[in-house]
């Protein structure tokens, strides 16, 4: 598989993960959270990048792991 191959694969399943994240979210109550974590939770649909993320809601990992459980927005590796 060539280096191009690879990154077309890569691509389509980081769309996939997206697609997932965005689907299973619960929208009604992240609409309904402070700005800052609001935003954090849309950045990590959009991204996957939960490291990130919880910085921007200003939570711990752990604690911005439970968030996004609360937001039903499934983990997706």
């Amino acid at each position: 598989m060539s280096l191009e191959e690879k990154l077309e694969k890569w691509r389509r399943l980081e769309e996939e993960a997206k697609e997932i994240r965005r689907r299973e979210a619960d929208w009604k109550f992240i609409e309904g959270l402070p700005p800052r974590q609001r935003a954090a939770l849309k950045y990590y649909v959009e991204t996957g990048d939960i490291r990130t993320s919880a910085k921007l809601a200003g939570l711990e990992l752990e604690d911005f792991r439970e968030l996004l459980r609360k937001a039903n927005v499934p983990v997706v590796v």
